[in-house]
């Protein structure tokens, strides 16, 4: 048995891993959950999955968890508890589905007991990409990506020499707004941003994907996976998402990995690696797929995009203001205080005005994060 620990079991990619969980009840088992508030869900897994940690971030409701379940399990509160979980607990996989920063400090602790890590936080690496991968080298700690993008990158280069690449392409569907004029972009609703064309993810990654910022985070992921410049990492616009990345090599070859989008397959691969398990999770036909169109990204009218390269261009501390500043901006976006647009305008703002840095130290990298989100939260538009 493999023994699993999932950092956001209630949101979209812990429920998703929990389904192959219960897919292979004899390969998996489940070693620990968390959420951030919902514990009616959590109580729900801890009861199927019987789990011998739960931790719960806001305290209050932690507490009522804590009264609700009658089982033996030690339920934890807060971002100590789930420290503790991490410490204390035996388990071969965690899986990192936590959303935004909060989710470096519990990987890099897994990553000190050279734990398998199933990355689906990509703030992690955006944050702190070059700290992360060097604990990573010094514990033997593996860094199997989750997200489809890095995953198909990654099934693509088993086998193959890294200096026979000429570059990696991350394709991305473009979003809810891809087809919406720049102009209009302004008056945009939430619920309208929030409706994906092809993946149900949570609020934040959505929203991220209606801003493209979120390819940008994913080229910063790439270039720390990968071991890659920038200029070895190019994005297409796929809007069919069948194609969920492709490595071009120096031959001329090009890899790819296909499949009609479900989050499963890329969870899946990142527990049972380099092995492979049956399932029917979704079935390709390439009969009913039609056709697969590409075309580069309009980097003004997705400006959050550019930003990224920029920021992984100037290095040092500027991907964590931009992850700090944009965490912050989406928050705002969804309890509406601000426009779509304006998003755009707190992460450039918060770019220009903070001071670089170097992002090799921990500290500094949860300074610049704190320093950030002030510094956001208190601009006036």
């Amino acid at each position: 048995m493999k023994k699993i620990a999932i950092l956001g079991s209630t949101g979209s990619i812990g429920v998703n891993t929990l389904n192959v969980i219960r897919t292979f009840p004899k390969v998996f088992d489940v070693e620990i959950l968390c959420t951030n508030t919902n514990i009616d869900l959590l109580e729900k897994q801890i009861d199927e999955f019987e789990p011998n940690y739960a931790v719960v971030n806001d305290k209050e409701l932690c507490k009522e968890l804590q009264d609700r379940v009658s089982k033996k399990i030690c339920i934890l509160c807060g971002q100590d508890g789930m420290i503790e979980a991490i410490q204390n607990a035996d388990y071969d996989v965690l899986v990192a589905a936590m959303v935004g920063f909060s989710g470096l400090i519990p990987t890099i602790e897994s990553i000190k007991r050279s734990k398998r890590i199933g990355l689906a936080n990509k703030e992690t690496l955006v944050a702190a990409g070059e700290l992360v991968i060097e604990l990573a080298r010094k514990y033997q700690s593996e860094i199997i990506p989750i997200d489809s993008e890095h995953s198909a990158i990654f099934q693509c280069l088993v086998g193959e020499k890294s200096e026979n690449i000429e570059k990696i392409i991350l394709t991305a569907s473009g979003g809810p707004f891809l087809n919406t004029p720049i102009e209009k972009l302004a008056n945009v609703s939430v619920e309208e941003a929030l409706k994906h064309p092809k993946w149900d993810m949570g609020n934040k990654i959505t929203i991220d994907s209606a801003t493209m910022i979120n390819k940008g985070l994913e080229v910063i992921e790439a270039h720390y996976l990968f071991n890659l410049p920038l200029s070895k990492i190019d994005i297409v616009i796929h809007p069919q998402s069948v194609i969920h990345s492709m490595v071009k090599f120096y031959d001329g070859s090009v890899k790819a990995q296909l499949s009609l989008p479900d989050m499963r397959i890329p969870i899946q691969y990142a527990l049972t690696y380099p092995d492979r398990l049956p399932s029917d999770f979704v079935q390709t036909d390439f009969t009913q797929v039609g056709s697969l169109t590409f075309f580069k990204p309009d980097r003004n009218k997705f400006e959050c995009l550019q930003f990224a390269y920029d920021a992984l261009q100037e290095g040092g501390l500027k991907p964590c203001i931009m992850n700090a500043a944009n965490e912050i901006a989406v928050n705002k976006f969804l309890k509406k205080e601000i426009k779509f647009n304006q998003i755009t305008y707190l992460i450039k703002e918060a770019l220009n005005k903070i001071e670089n840095g170097s992002a090799s130290d921990l500290e500094q990298i949860l300074q610049c994060d704190c320093k950030t989100r002030e510094f956001v939260n208190n601009i006036k538009i």
